[in-house]
């Protein structure tokens, strides 16, 4: 008999309640001790210090449902009976630390998995009773059984009926946790935290046909039925490996291993391999993004030496890396499954930096090696990129030489090709550079045309992004301000020294300007009065760049936590254009009904050219046209 040595009795509820966030996690946490266990044996043995067979390392999970009991089995390096009081029974002492210290200089450290010795402990979130049976591989030992209820005493005996190395770990499933009895359960435990771990790991067996070595009636090879053990991991997955040694082909092919359930290929990856000052390795994955900023559903798996930890990766690595999927591995990220530990980490911060900086170098070598390829993918990526210039500003920084502008064309340009382009047409009176921009080629297209009749270029900023990273860009920018292309009419989009005189009056202005508002509602709509160009519209619907752009940012949740301008009515402009002959025609109508009639049609048709004329008003507009006609 002994006593295991800890400072409270309650170290049991404690490991139960708080030291992992799901019950869940006692699997990985055991099966993580076999591989270790595996690994510590075959390092030994290739630097002699193990001289007998290795033969089958494979780890076995079996679930006797009949009995209640899981067992993790494993065929590594064992323990004595002065082992098991040195490791199990004195919580957090790390056997994994102690093996790589003493062996330091002749293995390497990222080959153990285990860094504090409480992962046996996970077993009691689950099990009211834990069983080890253990052969040492050390000549001449016997084997030894241990052990106990989830109370501090433990039974601890040699025994001799274990003639196979390694260990056995034997859970006996409390009641309130049978639903851990289901093979089902079991198989998508190992698939979730033990994928990519490095030793084979069995879970039952399946059935394959193979050449039976007979012939059928026709004369064709006859097939068998065979039972072979079901391995459910793969250990050793693409990240594990050098880039130079992997092929376009086994990348998509890894994302399909992570992402079964993907059909759409990846734009394409980067590989992250670092050694120094951490760790890092890795395969990130850029999928097509839609502009409603979704979060992808599969996100990126965060591993610990191929032992999974989370894929709740925010707050760990930014927020604008959560769009992208893939693996990150780093035996600097511990294990400790709480998130609030990872964001305090020191090393977590400095990977998620690390990682940073090579989405932004992989970004610009693809830009640069391949501009055009790079300029297909845009429309995919740009959403990400935005998020990551808003949000970070080192990303911003390198993202500035790569990051394009768009236009109504299809033409694609870096910050400082468009700022050529438009600098010397589109500078205002006050020495600004204007840059226009549509949200909707298709709705704004009248608005458009007339911008780029003028000479004007117009972008197209269409991502749900767009309002804050104007906003961004404008603070960034120099002399630079960004007004959307319906905004107002074109000739006072860019606002030049040059103002077209009126043909009305400002009587004649106050003597039209009531019969316009009569037509439409108060609430919603400004009536304004502009010398314009006779080729220009009559009338024209704008809406005010400031009023729209924070109704934009509020819709997003970018007002500050105040919903004033979300609450607010749509407000427009409706411009009417003083020179053109339809507007003196409505000044000089004196039947009073014509003249209601013709401003409801001119001021329609406004509405119409912006989608704002719907269902009664619509069908009122088509009748009187029908009677105009």
């Amino acid at each position: 008999m002994g006593t295991i040595k800890v400072q409270t009795e309650n170290i049991f509820p404690i490991i139960k309640k708080f030291l992992y966030s799901d019950n869940e996690i006692f699997l990985r946490e055991l099966v993580s001790n076999a591989v270790d266990a595996t690994q510590k044996l075959k390092a030994l043995s290739s630097m002699g210090e193990f001289k007998g067979e290795l033969g089958d390392t494979k780890i076995e999970v079996v679930v006797d449902k009949a009995s209640k009991t899981i067992t993790i089995k494993d065929k590594g390096i064992g323990m004595t009976a002065e082992e098991i009081e040195k490791y199990i029974t004195q919580i957090a002492f790390s056997g994994a630390e102690e093996f790589v210290n003493k062996y330091k200089d002749k293995v390497d450290k990222n080959v153990v998995i285990g860094h504090f010795g409480l992962g046996f402990y996970s077993a009691f979130m689950v099990a009211k009773k834990v069983e080890i049976f253990s052969l040492s591989y050390k000549e001449g030992v016997k084997g030894v059984h241990w052990d106990c209820d989830g109370s501090p005493e433990y039974n601890i005996e040699d025994i001799s009926n274990k003639a196979e190395r390694g260990t056995n770990i034997i859970l006996h499933i409390a009641d309130d946790c049978e639903e851990f009895l289901e093979n089902a359960k079991i198989e998508g435990l190992l698939k979730k935290y033990c994928k990519f771990l490095p030793v084979e790991i069995k879970f039952g067996t399946k059935k394959e046909f193979v050449p039976s070595g007979e012939k059928d009636d026709k004369g064709e090879d006859k097939t068998k039925e065979i039972e072979v053990d079901n391995i459910i991991n793969n250990p050793a997955p693409a990240w594990t490996k050098k880039p130079v040694d992997l092929k376009d082909e086994d990348y998509k092919s890894f994302y399909h291993e992570l992402y079964p359930m993907q059909f759409e290929e990846p734009l394409f990856h980067i590989h992250l391999n670092v050694d120094y000052p951490f760790n890092l390795t890795g395969i990130l994955y850029f999928p097509k993004l839609s502009k409603k900023l979704e979060m992808p559903k599969d996100r990126i798996q965060l591993y610990s030496n191929q032992v999974f930890v989370t894929d709740n990766v925010e707050n760990i690595v930014p927020d604008f890396l959560t769009l992208l999927r893939g693996v990150i591995d780093s035996p600097d990220i511990p294990l400790n499954v709480s998130r609030s530990y990872l964001q305090a980490d020191g090393n977590v911060k400095k990977i998620s930096s690390h990682i940073t900086k090579k989405v932004a170098d992989k970004l610009e070598e693809l830009f640069k090696k391949d501009r055009a390829d790079f300029e297909k993918k845009w429309d995919d990526i740009k959403i990400f990129v935005q998020y990551g210039m808003l949000s970070d500003e080192k990303f911003y920084e390198k993202a500035s030489k790569f990051a394009l502008l768009k236009n109504t064309e299809g033409k694609y340009f870096t910050f400082e090709e468009y700022e050529k382009l438009v600098s010397v047409n589109q500078t205002d009176k006050d020495k600004r550079v204007v840059y226009l921009y549509s949200t909707n080629k298709e709705e704004q297209h009248v608005y458009i045309d007339a911008a780029v009749n003028k000479g004007y270029d117009v972008l197209m900023m269409d991502t749900m992004l767009d309002s804050h990273y104007i906003n961004h860009l404008e603070s960034k920018f120099k002399d630079t301000s960004f007004v959307r292309v319906d905004s107002d009419t074109v000739e006072k989009l860019i606002r030049k020294e040059e103002d077209q005189p009126s043909k009305l009056t400002e009587e004649q202005i106050k003597q039209l300007q009531p019969v316009i508002e009569g037509v439409l509602p108060k609430e919603q709509f400004m009536v304004v009065f502009e010398n314009l160009s006779e080729k220009d519209a009559p009338m024209l619907i704008t809406r005010p760049e400031f009023m729209r752009r924070m109704k934009d940012m509020n819709a997003l949740g970018g007002g500050g936590g105040m919903n004033f301008y979300g609450n607010m009515p749509e407000m427009y402009n409706l411009v009417v254009n003083s020179n053109h002959p339809l507007i003196a025609r409505l000044l000089n109508e004196t039947d009073v009904e014509k003249q209601q009639k013709l401003a409801m049609q001119t001021s329609d048709l406004a509405l119409l050219s912006q989608g704002l004329l719907k269902g009664e008003k619509l069908t009122g507009f088509i009748k009187r046209s029908v009677e105009l006609i």
